[in-house]
């Protein structure tokens, strides 16, 4: 649509909207209250739009006013305008899960992966079929991943503190002890030396033999042995189930809905024991790139990880960490 016809057109989009709302309404008194304001700016609009035009638009028919054959060939042109502005400039219009078509990946240790994963296949079935979801370990730098798109969302303990980046912590966990049945730090009271004495696998991505753990027992004058350390999770419970090591795995709080982090353990026959000791809590939390806040599909994923790390599926009772007998 052609609203300049000078040498120096300029752009109005409030122009566009007062002539599809005059047009629309072929009047100066509906058009001004259609857009909140009064008749008489109305009338110094449409004064405007006359000269930009060089058309009266709207003339006098008794006591009505009707369209020019000009304003007549406009008012298609100008309504498309006004949605097509409306459509830019709007609010992102809410998405149904159902009609996604995406793959997001996710940056996570591999414990928190394996739990997500149950939880998000589900939730995606029920919502959103389209959806797949790929799982990468945490080998990206995650700022820069975040930031390039090369990852979705970051999510564990979130270490990185890039000013843009968005931040939310999903839920509080503690550290237990992850033994098989029958192991010997099951018969008896657990106390800090019971705990050092017996032998260990740690997990660190980055090959660290000490922890949070060792400190610890260090303000006790104990050392613990670790045999091996194991760079997933997953990896050194298996260990455990089928020897006398033992190693840390994040549980719920007492009082509080079990984790999905814990289902592994169990399902692999694993008992969770108190440790004796004041050890950091651990937090779990998202991340990701500001661009996305806005976004309809990331907000489902970003609920989707919220439900699947911090609602009980259901089905899913299982029993909290033993606690270590009085002495």
């Amino acid at each position: 649509m052609t609203l300049v016809n000078s040498p120096d057109p300029v752009i109005d989009a409030n122009l566009a909207i007062a002539l599809d709302a005059l047009l629309a309404e072929q009047s100066v008194t509906r058009a001004a209250a259609r857009l909140h304001t009064s008749p008489a700016a109305m009338s110094r609009t449409l004064a405007r739009l006359r000269r930009v035009l060089q058309d009266p638009l709207l003339v006098r028919a008794g006591q009505t006013m009707v369209p020019t054959p000009r304003a007549q060939a406009l008012r298609e042109e100008a309504a498309a305008v006004v949605r097509s502005l409306g459509a830019l400039l709007g609010p992102g219009a809410s998405v149904d899960p159902a009609g996604l078509r995406s793959t997001f990946t996710l940056q996570t240790a591999d414990l928190v992966g394996a739990a997500l994963a149950a939880g998000l296949l589900q939730l995606a079935r029920r919502e959103a079929p389209g959806v797949s979801f790929r799982i990468r370990a945490e080998e990206l730098e995650a700022g820069p991943a975040l930031r390039d798109g090369g990852i979705d969302l970051e999510i564990g303990s979130i270490d990185h503190v890039d000013p843009e980046t968005r931040i939310e912590e999903l839920v509080g966990l503690r550290m237990v002890a992850a033994v098989r049945s029958g192991h010997p730090l099951t018969e008896g009271p657990l106390t800090p030396a019971r705990l050092a004495a017996a032998q260990h696998v740690a997990v660190s991505r980055r090959g660290r033999f000490t922890g949070p753990l060792d400190t610890a027992l260090a303000e006790l004058n104990l050392q613990r042995r670790v045999g091996v350390v194991l760079p997933s999770h997953l990896a050194a419970m298996a260990l455990v189930a089928r020897s006398d090591l033992v190693c840390l795995v994040p549980a719920a709080h007492p009082g509080t809905a079990p984790s999905p982090l814990t289902h592994d353990a169990h399902a692999l026959g694993l008992r969770l024991l108190d440790i004796p000791l004041a050890l950091p809590p651990l937090t779990i939390g998202m991340a990701w790139h500001p661009r996305h806040t806005a976004d309809g599909a990331h907000r489902w994923l970003r609920g989707a990880v919220r439900r699947a790390l911090c609602t009980p599926t259901a089905g899913s009772a299982v029993t909290a960490p033993d606690s270590a007998p009085s002495s």
